[in-house]
């Protein structure tokens, strides 16, 4: 922590959003006298294909395993929090990635400087500062801990900041919701127009009709209608029963109605696209002319992209090297990887027992498995038995 206050600019000065995004009156600060260009994560999250998209990314970005070359380093990426378990934790970073675009977590350290634990924090917690020489970052940290408080200029190499695409050199991430504004718009309107239509296309079940001249006053047919919905309800699903003086005929939806309905869920392309995965992730249509592996393999790009500039920032703040092993979110029973394997060893590239050596160390095969036992192949030698020694003979004269 510097000894001497610095002079900084301003935190709106280099992006960043500093008011929580669950504020209903949230602004968005990169494009002042705009505001319908931001949407917050509390109204997107009400959005299920939003929910659906940020739940499988963060999940899976959080079972990929982070492996590091230096034990201390391991020890504090394996158990990074002490209020909650790993997976938890690193959902709840990737999560808030995904919907603010950066994340953040203070790194509580010892005097030698080792990571003893690190804390979640909020973005409306924290609000970056750029140094008036440009050399860096120092942050304010509005902790939940009444004893702690607020902590001013701490120097960025005790905050882990990850970003995304940045519109100003990468000091701060922009969200991706914000490329979804006119998408929610659409989607809201959308779902008032399609309850309006809803509201205004099916306003009975049916209609009975009273034959043969019957004069029914307003009260009485108000009472045949409840008494006929009374009959319908306790029929359990059999059939209604009704005399020649009565003819019922049910009320189908309109086609343009059905129609309206079937066309809503199009912005669930849009918000893949956004995220850069297959619109199949989020149960659409998809293309029909893609494989399974053709999608998966986009996927995994997908996670590999994102997986990037989360390594990026662990590599510089642990000073060590850190790699990202994808195949656990993509592949958890291992079944892929091992066909590969095997077809590998059937083309000859390697052998049958480095396959099996590969396979048992990534735990698809317990290490103390037998050795196979090959069955002996019994040979069959078929031919013509000759009679006697006459033929013999001859051809041993020949």
């Amino acid at each position: 922590m510097p000894i001497f206050k610095p002079k900084v600019f301003d935190s709106l000065e280099v992006g960043q959003q500093s008011i929580p995004f669950s504020d209903p009156d949230i602004i968005n600060f990169l494009s002042p006298g705009t505001p319908s260009k931001y949407v917050s994560a509390s109204e997107a999250l009400q959005n299920s294909d939003v929910y659906s998209i940020v739940m499988q990314l963060s999940g899976d970005l959080a079972t990929i395993k982070l492996k590091a070359d230096k034990t201390r380093s391991q020890g504090i990426l394996d158990k990074p929090s002490v209020t909650s378990n790993t997976h938890s934790f690193w959902q709840s970073m990737y999560a808030q990635l995904l919907i603010g675009g950066e994340a953040f977590a203070y790194r509580w350290r010892n005097l030698n400087g080792i990571d003893l634990r690190w804390e979640y924090l909020r973005p409306s917690q924290v609000s970056p500062f750029l140094l008036e020489d440009g050399s860096g970052l120092i942050y304010n940290v509005s902790f939940d801990e009444p004893q702690i408080g607020v902590i001013q200029a701490i120097p960025q190499s005790d905050i882990i900041h990850i970003r995304l695409m940045s519109k100003n050199g990468g000091m701060t991430g922009m969200s991706p919701l914000s490329a979804l504004a006119n998408e929610m718009n659409i989607k809201n309107s959308s779902d008032k127009l399609t309850l309006a239509a809803l509201a205004q296309s099916i306003i009975s079940p049916g209609v009975l009709k009273v034959n043969k001249g019957g004069l029914l006053d307003a009260k009485q047919k108000s009472a045949r209608s409840k008494q006929f919905m009374q009959q319908v309800n306790n029929s359990n699903n059999g059939p209604i029963v009704i005399d020649d003086l009565e003819d019922y005929t049910p009320l189908e939806i309109k086609s343009n109605v059905a129609a309206l309905l079937n066309q809503v869920n199009w912005t669930s392309t849009q918000i893949a696209k956004v995220y850069g995965v297959p619109d199949s992730y989020l149960n659409g249509s998809g293309d029909q002319q893609s494989s399974l592996e053709m999608t998966s393999k986009f996927y995994v790009t997908a996670l590999n992209r994102y997986m990037r500039s989360i390594l990026s920032e662990l590599n510089d703040k642990l000073s060590a090297n850190i790699s990202a092993d994808i195949r656990p979110a993509v592949d958890p029973l291992g079944d892929s990887f091992a066909t590969t394997l095997s077809g590998l060893a059937k083309d000859g590239t390697i052998g049958s027992n480095q396959a099996t050596w590969v396979l048992q160390q990534v735990g698809y095969f317990p290490n103390d498995m037998p050795e196979a036992k090959k069955n002996p192949v019994q040979q069959l030698v078929i031919g013509n038995q000759s009679k006697g020694g006459d033929n013999n003979a001859e051809e041993s004269n020949d």
